[in-house]
């Protein structure tokens, strides 16, 4: 492989794949596909919509199965570089044995909570193979869950503060007030504190199984749980997000 495209295609509407990542799925004629199992064929599916949406050429796609690996370790950190080189060995048997140009396509954008780019960095340190890549950024779920919600992420003049349902476990930072979670396999949102906390969660964004709620977080945390826990027995997996918004201070610090 001479060439590789590692693209954003959004979080799973085919419209939302832009002009620029269709042209670099053209230049393609191989795609890498990462599989995860049964339980997430139906991602499979959607890569094969995107592509069947938007390359007008030929192409074969490659399916890679997912290396497993410990979802609750007591290293995480260890688990996961262990995961990653795993990963880069697949990676580079298959585009060591095909030639032309390649691509990869990541749900959102590549540089959000994703693990490609540290893959295909470690399948070059490796030195058994040399090609050029190219990014092709795309519509994260962030951008997704704002927009299906009409809703923007922070007041005036305040930051966003981007984590995961681990870190959030361990409390939010003081001072943020806009917190937009991801990866949170266990609804760590019951556990923040106060009443003046608003969400908006979304699962699915982007795809026909798409779900939305959001309210006052005490009136409606219950309601996401059983949502949540009723989507995922009925497909096998889930990928969801939110939004926390506490209510503004005022000068005095008193929250309003």
């Amino acid at each position: 492989m001479r060439e590789l495209f590692v693209i954003g295609v959004g979080a799973g509407d085919p419209d939302q794949v832009t002009v620029q990542a269709i042209k670099a799925m053209n230049k393609a004629d191989v795609f890498f596909v990462i599989g995860k199992g049964d339980e997430k064929q139906d991602l499979v599916d959607l890569r094969t919509t995107i592509l069947e949406e938007h390359v007008a050429g030929a192409y074969r796609v490659v399916d890679i199965v997912d290396p497993p690996r410990d979802r609750t370790p007591s290293d995480y950190e260890g688990v996961v570089d262990d995961w990653h080189e795993r990963r880069a060995a697949l990676f580079e048997a298959e585009f060591a044995s095909e030639p032309g140009v390649g691509a990869i396509l990541v749900w959102g954008d590549p540089s959000l909570y994703d693990s490609t780019l540290r893959i295909v960095e470690r399948v070059l340190a490796r030195g058994n193979v040399s090609f050029d890549y190219s990014v092709i950024p795309g519509v994260t779920s962030v951008q997704s869950l704002a927009a299906q919600h009409r809703i923007v992420l922070n007041r005036i003049g305040e930051p966003v503060h981007i984590t995961t349902g681990r870190r959030l476990a361990e409390g939010l930072p003081d001072g943020v007030d806009n917190a937009v979670v991801m990866l949170d396999a266990h609804c760590t949102f019951t556990q923040v504190p106060g009443d003046d906390v608003q969400i908006w969660w979304g699962a699915y964004l982007g795809t026909p199984d798409e779900v939305l709620i959001s309210g006052r977080l005490r009136d409606v945390e219950d309601e996401i749980q059983r949502v949540r826990a009723a989507l995922r027995e009925r497909k096998g997996w889930i990928m969801d997000i939110y939004l926390l918004q506490r209510s503004p201070s005022d000068e005095s610090g008193r929250r309003q």
